[in-house]
């Protein structure tokens, strides 16, 4: 007799904290590695690779925001990195791992690392590359722009990061002004007038 399949568990319902990562959180580095890695296969697209080592890292030094579900397992994971003598942010490697996507959640750990770049860099300008139409209707949601990589840091050290990317050729034939990735900008002198960007609850 046939058995209908068992429908995938859905976890619309399920608690999921967004918090920000510790050294307590090594334990999942090499999953949000794999995870990012897969990701990017997936869609055709380059993200720059990064090891458990750099991942640990940005837990260690309160720099990262992850996500949890209340059964334990890793469901998202962001980092920031400061360039330019901190006078910018990168918001870098947003991912959210298969199981928990189309819940909301990388808005979720969007706007919490957002505000910790607010919070440990306040006159810092906050950026990020991408080539995801998701990921820029949330930064734009947030008050980034769209600019030019001119308007970007130039501090090599970022760029170099970009190595590890399937477009990396493309970047470096244009002489580190154009790829692939859309350039997106939040100055804080822009948004003077909001006290606190996000105001929501982040959980």
């Amino acid at each position: 007799m046939f058995e209908r399949p068992v429908a995938p568990r859905r976890f619309v319902s399920m608690s999921i904290e967004v918090m920000v990562a510790d050294e307590s959180h090594a334990v999942y580095a090499d999953e949000i590695c794999e995870e990012v890695f897969v990701s990017a296969r997936e869609r055709g697209t380059g993200i720059a690779r990064r090891t458990p080592e750099y991942i640990i890292g940005k837990m260690t030094e309160g720099k990262a925001v992850i996500a949890i579900s209340d059964d334990g397992r890793f469901a998202g994971f962001s980092y920031i990195e400061s360039w330019g003598g901190k006078q910018y942010v990168a918001n870098s490697g947003l991912i959210v791992a298969h199981a928990f996507r189309g819940i909301g959640l990388a808005m979720r750990i969007k706007k919490r690392i957002f505000q910790l770049s607010r919070e440990k860099f306040p006159d810092a300008k906050i950026f990020s590359i991408t080539t995801g139409a998701a990921v820029m209707k949330m930064n734009h949601e947030l008050g980034f722009r769209p600019v030019p990589f001119s308007e970007l840091t130039d501090d090599p050290l970022f760029w170099k990061g970009c190595q590890g990317c399937r477009n990396y050729p493309i970047l470096e034939s244009n002489n580190f002004r154009m790829c692939l990735c859309t350039g997106l900008l939040f100055d804080p002198q822009e948004h003077l007038h909001i006290i606190n960007p996000v105001n929501e609850n982040l959980k």
